[in-house]
This record gives structure tokens, sequence and C-alpha cells, in this order.
């Protein structure tokens, strides 16, 4: 079983700072985490705030076991070649659209290659990542990411090829929630409530619907039933959504999710 503690974030932007700090909260040792950095004053307020060691991206990877690539996409390769990396160590890669098979054409043989597609409520430790490993990743390689993103929030394990398929549903996913938080909102002033009233009450209603639906276990439907009595105000409203096919559009929408990230990664 793997056995790596120093961990390198090089990139330390929203979701980068986001893993730091999940780590540092979680219990990791400051000692053993490395923030690369471009601009040494960035590295300065991390190391107030964290902790932490901060460096150059070359010698905090070089430092670290787990490299974890916080990078805008379109600099993950260009900073792979730049890195110089070693057989035995692990890249985590927290881009979108960069496939562990890219990535392990810029890296040197015996350097193991994650993929990872984290969310916003990552920053706030109630994140959803998705995980998939690269043919030169052990099961130990994916179960090291695995705990590394479990500093901020539940992880799922999926096979390359359905990366696109989940990042859909989670990766976009705040997206699609906030936008119906939004209507939500919109909905109760258009029926005489003040803005902030309506604010309250969808964000409240969402945030204790999701942990119910979390800590319940229980399928949605269920859930849903629940709340819903025969020929009463619930029902009549599920039957407006039912008829605007607001399901069917969800399926639209996630399909056309994944597919322009295929055409982007074909980019």
């Amino acid at each position: 079983m793997s056995q790596r503690s120093r961990i390198a974030i090089v990139g330390v932007g929203n979701m980068g700072e986001a893993v730091l700090a999940g780590l540092v909260k979680s219990g990791h040792a400051p000692a053993d985490l490395f923030a690369g950095v471009r601009r040494p004053e960035h590295g300065e307020e991390l190391t107030a705030r964290y902790g932490v060691t901060a460096a150059p991206a070359a010698e905090a990877a070089a430092a670290a076991e787990i490299v974890v690539l916080g990078v805008k996409p379109y600099d993950v390769v260009a900073m792979l070649s730049s890195l110089d990396l070693r057989a035995g160590q692990l890249v985590v890669s927290l881009a979108a659209g960069i496939t562990t098979e890219v990535m392990e054409s810029a890296v040197p043989d015996g350097v193991a290659v994650v993929r990872t597609m984290p969310n916003t409520p990552s920053g706030i430790g109630e994140g959803m990542t998705v995980v998939a490993g690269g043919v030169s990743a052990s099961d130990d390689d994916v179960a090291d990411a695995v705990r590394l993103m479990e500093a901020v929030g539940g992880v799922a394990v999926v096979p390359e090829k359905n990366v696109d398929a989940a990042a859909a549903i989670s990766g976009s996913g705040p997206a699609y929630v906030f936008y119906v938080a939004e209507a939500l909102v919109e909905a109760g002033v258009h029926l005489g409530l003040p803005r902030a009233t309506a604010s309250k009450l969808v964000t409240q209603t969402l945030a204790g619907s999701s942990l119910l639906l979390r800590e319940s276990g229980e399928h949605p439907a269920v859930l849903r039933e629940r709340v819903t009595s025969p020929g009463g105000t619930t029902a009549a409203a599920l039957r407006v959504l039912e008829s605007a096919a607001v399901r069917a559009a969800f399926l639209d929408a996630t399909r056309a999710n994944r597919d322009r990230s295929r055409e982007i990664a074909a980019e």
C-alpha cells in the first residue's frame, strides 16, 4: 500500500488552494506540503496562511511524491514538460478536458497519472470529484488520488471513457442547481414575496433537501413522493414541470455538456 505523504500543489489558484486548505484542515502535516508558485509574494501569503513551504514549481515538484496540477488546461502539457519528474511520482491533474493519455505522453516512464474533475463546492469542503486513473496508474496510485481529493469532499472513481459524462453531472452540476435556485427565487417574487424572503426560502430549502437526500440514502423518487399528496398542491406543480419536459431537458443538457467536452478535448 502506498505511503506517499509529500504533496506539491503546482498552480495554487482557486481549486489548487481549495485542495491545499482541505489537506491542512484534514490534518495533513504542513511540513509535507509544498506550494509551487510563480510570484514570491503569493508564496509568502500561502506560507503565512497554511504554514506550507512555497517555492517555484520545479522545486516544489522535486520535493514531493504527489504532484497536483492546478494550472489551466492549456498550460498542463507545457508545465509537465518543464518539471523534472522522476519514476515513482504521481501526477494528479485538476484540469478539465486534458485526458490521461495526453498527460502520459508528457511525463517520463514510471510516472503515474491520474485525472480528477472537482467541482466548485470543493472550496468549502463539500465538493464532488470524479477520479480516473491512466494506463500507468496502479490501484495504489488511484487510491492515493482518492485520499487526496477526499480532503475537499466526496469522490467517485470512473474509467477515463466516462469522465466527460460524469463531469456533465457533477462538474457542471452546481451551475444547474444555481439555475434552479435563480428560477425559484424569481418565481417567489412573481408570487408577491420580497426578494430577500424568496432567496432565504430557496437557499434553505435546497440546502435541507440536499442534506436529507444524502443522509437518508433513499432514492430521490421516494423522497419526492413523500412530499406529493394525491391531488394536492405539489402534485399540481409537478404536473406542470412534467408537461414542460423538464426531465427531458436535463437529459438533453447533460448530453450537450458531454459532447462539448469531447469537442474541446479534440481541439
